[in-house]
C-alpha cells in the first residue's frame, strides 16, 4: 500500500521584508559598537484587515536563549506597513537578530466591534459577543497574572450575562484594562519569524570613535623614548599611538634619503622594507629596542587609556629570513629573479611581494595568522593594515576572525585608497575601520557629497571611516599651499566631520614642504631618514581642545546624525551633528587666504527653539542664534572655524 500523503503545512499570510540594519540581505554583519542601542525597521503585513503584532527577537555571543523588544508600527497614520524598535548591546561579538510577526486575534476582534459601535451597527451583536466570549475564555485559561486572569473573567461573565444591557457589554469588551491583560498572554496566532536570523558584528567604542597620533619610534629615540611620551600625548587627548612597522630593515636594495635608489652607509632604509639578518616579522629592530619594550609600551598606554596600534605590512625585503626559508611564497619571474612591489609610475625596489597564488599559500595563510596573534599577546590590540586591497579578500576575511576568535579586542584599520567597490568589500568582511578619500576632498560641494555618502548611505552600517589630515605617503597641496590657517581647517573637519580621525607627527608643526612641486611625498621624509622629533608644535593645545571638545560632545562620537547648512558661500561650510540630546553646529572657513561671511541657515526640523543660545567651544564665546539665519565671519588667524554647542 503506498504510504499516506503527509498534510501540507500551511503557509504563513503574514510577509516579513526589508529588515533592517542588514548589508547585502544579510550576506554580511552590519556592525555596532558596545554600549549601542540597534534601531530597527522592517515592513510587515498581511492579507486582509486583521490586526498584527511583531517584536524583534535577539540574542547575544554567549547565550542561550532570546531576548525581545517590542515594534511598533512607524507609519500606521497612512496604513503604511513599517515597523521599528530598537534592542540593546552590551558587548563585544557576533551578535544576531530576527523579526517575529503574528495576528492579534483578540484585537482583531475588538476592533471590528468598536468599528460597528462606532457606526452605530450595534442592533445586535450578540454573535459578536460569542465570539468574544471564545476567545476571553481561552484568554483567561493562558493568562500568567491574577489580575490579568481576574479581569478577562469579569469581563467574560458581563459578556455571557443575559441580564446585562448589551451596550454595558460593548463599553467592558472594548475596555483596554481588558486588552492589556489579554495581550499580556495572547497567543501567536500565525506566528512568522524572518529566517535566517540577521547579524551584527559588536565592537569596542575604539572602533567608532577616536582620536590617531602617528610616530615613528626611531625619530623619537626608540620605544622607551616614545613609551615616555605616552602620558603627554593621553593629556593631548589622543586614544591610539600608531607606529609603522617595528622590524628589521633589509640593507639589499635598501632605498636612501628622499627615495634615492642608493643608500648612504648612515641611511636607516624604510620600514616598510621588513627584515633582515636580525630576523623578520616577529623581531624588533635593534635600534629600536625589544619585544619586552613592546609590552612596556602596550602597558603604559593602557594605563593611559590608549592603545598602541602597529603597521602590519606584508612586504619583504631581499634579506628577509623567509626569502631563502620559504621561496615558494614570493613571485618569481621565470628567469629566476624575483618581483619586487611596483605601482608604475611608483617602483619599490627595496620591498617583494607575496604570491597569492602559490600552491603553498595555505601555510602563508597560517604564518600570518601567527604572526598577528604573537604582537596580540604582546599587548597590540589595533593594527593598521598597509595596502590590504593588494591581498586576497578571503584571506582578509579568514585572517580576521581567526584574530577575534583568539581576541575579540582587536581593531583593524585599512590603509585601503583605491576603488570604492574594494574599500567597500574589506569592510564588509571584517576590517573594523578605513582610510578614505577625506584627504583629497577639500571644496565644500565634495565634502558635502562624500560625506553624505558616508554618513547616510548603506555604507553606514559596515564602513566605519578614519579621517587622516595626512600621512607619511600623502601631503596634500592644500596644505602645501595652504599655509599654517590650512591645518587649523582640516583639523577641525577631520575631527568634527566623523568620530574616529587621525594626524601624522609633524602636523603640529605645519610642515608642508614636499620633494618636488606637485609631489605628495614629503621633502626629507622619515620614510628615508631619522628625524629628530619632539611634542612641541605650536598646534597642540588646539588639538587638546579639539579632542577635549570630542569626547564632551556625545554628537560627535557617533558616524549619523549630520545634516549640512546651507551658508550662501562656497568658502564657508557648515553642519550640524545631534545625538541624545546634544546638539553642536560647526562652521568651517575652507580658505586659508581670505576671510569669508556668510550665513549658517538653521532649518526648522532640527528641532530647535526659535531663539536658543549657543557656546563657541574654542572660544568660549557666547551668542543668539535663531531658526534661519545667522550671520557668520571667519577670517584666518583671527578665527578659522566655529564649534558651538547648543545651550540648554
Amino acid at each position: 500500500m503506498p504510504a499516506p500523503k503527509r498534510q501540507a503545512e500551511r503557509p504563513p499570510r503574514i510577509v516579513i521584508q526589508y529588515p533592517q540594519p542588514a548589508v547585502d540581505d544579510g550576506r554580511y554583519p552590519a556592525k555596532r559598537c558596545v554600549g549601542d542601542v540597534v534601531t530597527v525597521t522592517t515592513d510587515v503585513f498581511r492579507d486582509g484587515h486583521d490586526i498584527l503584532r511583531a517584536v524583534v527577537r535577539y540574542q547575544g555571543p554567549g547565550d542561550s536563549d532570546w531576548s525581545e523588544a517590542d515594534l511598533r508600527e512607524l507609519d500606521a497614520d497612512i496604513r503604511g506597513v513599517r515597523w521599528g524598535g530598537r534592542f540593546p548591546v552590551d558587548r563585544e561579538g557576533r551578535w544576531q537578530f530576527t523579526i517575529e510577526a503574528w495576528t492579534d486575534v483578540f484585537a482583531t476582534w475588538r476592533d471590528e466591534l468598536r468599528r460597528k459601535v462606532e457606526a452605530a451597527q450595534d442592533d445586535d451583536l450578540s454573535g459578536e459577543l460569542s465570539e468574544g466570549a471564545v476567545l476571553l475564555r481561552a484568554a483567561a485559561g493562558r493568562a500568567s497574572e491574577v489580575g490579568d486572569r481576574k479581569t478577562i473573567e469579569h469581563a467574560l461573565r458581563v459578556l455571557e450575562d443575559p441580564d446585562i444591557p448589551e451596550a454595558a457589554k460593548h463599553d467592558a469588551a472594548l475596555g483596554h484594562e481588558l486588552l492589556q491583560a489579554v495581550e499580556r498572554s495572547a497567543e501567536r496566532h500565525g506566528k512568522t519569524t524572518y529566517d535566517p536570523p540577521l547579524a551584527l558584528e559588536v565592537d569596542r567604542v575604539l572602533a567608532r570613535f577616536g582620536s590617531w597620533y602617528e610616530l615613528l619610534p626611531r625619530s623619537f629615540g626608540g620605544l622607551k623614548a616614545v613609551e615616555a611620551q605616552v602620558p603627554r600625548l593621553a593629556e593631548l587627548g589622543f586614544d591610539v599611538l600608531y607606529v609603522p612597522p617595528i622590524h628589521p630593515i633589509g640593507v639589499k636594495n635598501r632605498k636612501g634619503r628622499n627615495n634615492a635608489l642608493v643608500a648612504g652607509p648612515d641611511d636607516p632604509g624604510s620600514p616598510y622594507a621588513i627584515g633582515g639578518v636580525e630576523g623578520g616579522h616577529f623581531a624588533v629592530h635593534p635600534d629600536l629596542g625589544t619585544e619586552q619594550d613592546v609590552r612596556d609600551l602596550c602597558a603604559t598606554a593602557h594605563h593611559h587609556g590608549m592603545d598602541v596600534a602597529l603597521d602590519i605590512a606584508l612586504n619583504a625585503s631581499a634579506d628577509h629570513p623567509w626569502l631563502t626559508e620559504h621561496p615558494e611564497w614570493f613571485q618569481q619571474r621565470p628567469d629566476g629573479t624575483l618581483k619586487y612591489a611596483e605601482n608604475p609610475p611608483k617602483r619599490y625596489q627595496d620591498i617583494y611581494n607575496f604570491n597569492w597564488d602559490s600552491p603553498a599559500w595555505e601555510s602563508m595563510w597560517r604564518e600570518w595568522r601567527r604572526i598577528v596573534i604573537h604582537w596580540v599577546d604582546h599587548g597590540i590590540k589595533v593594527f593598521r593594515v598597509d595596502n590590504p586591497h593588494t591581498k586576497p579578500i578571503p584571506f582578509w576575511a579568514w585572517l580576521i576572525a581567526e584574530v577575534h576568535e583568539h581576541d575579540r579586542d582587536v581593531i583593524f584599520l585599512a590603509e585601503a585608497f583605491t576603488r570604492r567597490a574594494v574599500m567597500r568589500q574589506l569592510g564588509k568582511v571584517g576590517f573594523t575601520q578605513s582610510y578614505t578619500y577625506f584627504t583629497w576632498k577639500t571644496a565644500r560641494w565634495e565634502l558635502m557629497e562624500y560625506v553624505t555618502e558616508l554618513t547616510s548611505g548603506p555604507e553606514r552600517e559596515y564602513f566605519t571611516p578614519n579621517f587622516f589630515t595626512n600621512t607619511p605617503d600623502i601631503l596634500h597641496e592644500y596644505l602645501v599651499h595652504g599655509g599654517p590657517a590650512a591645518f587649523y581647517t582640516r583639523l577641525v573637519l577631520a575631527g568634527t566631520l566623523v568620530p574616529t580621525y587621525g594626524i601624522y607627527s609633524g602636523y603640529e608643526n605645519y610642515e608642508n614642504t614636499p620633494v618636488a612641486p606637485g609631489s605628495e611625498e614629503y621633502l626629507d621624509s622619515e620614510k628615508y631618514e631619522i628625524r629628530q622629533r619632539r611634542l612641541d608644535g605650536p598646534m597642540l593645545p588646539f588639538i587638546r581642545r579639539l579632542n577635549q571638545i570630542r569626547r564632551e560632545n556625545p554628537a560627535l562620537q557617533i558616524l549619523s546624525g549630520l545634516q549640512f547648512l546651507e551658508t550662501h558661500n562656497e568658502g564657508l561650510i557648515a553642519y550640524v551633528r545631534q545625538h541624545a540630546g546634544n546638539t553642536v553646529i560647526c562652521v568651517v572657513n575652507l580658505d586659508p587666504h581670505h576671510a569669508n561671511e556668510g550665513a549658517a541657515i538653521i532649518p526648522a526640523q532640527l528641532g530647535l527653539p526659535p531663539v536658543f543660545r549657543v557656546q563657541d567651544l574654542l572660544s568660549g564665546e557666547r551668542y543668539d542664534w535663531r531658526i534661519g539665519h545667522n550671520f557668520v565671519r571667519l577670517e584666518p588667524w583671527v578665527r578659522q572655524a566655529h564649534i558651538f554647542r547648543v545651550e540648554p
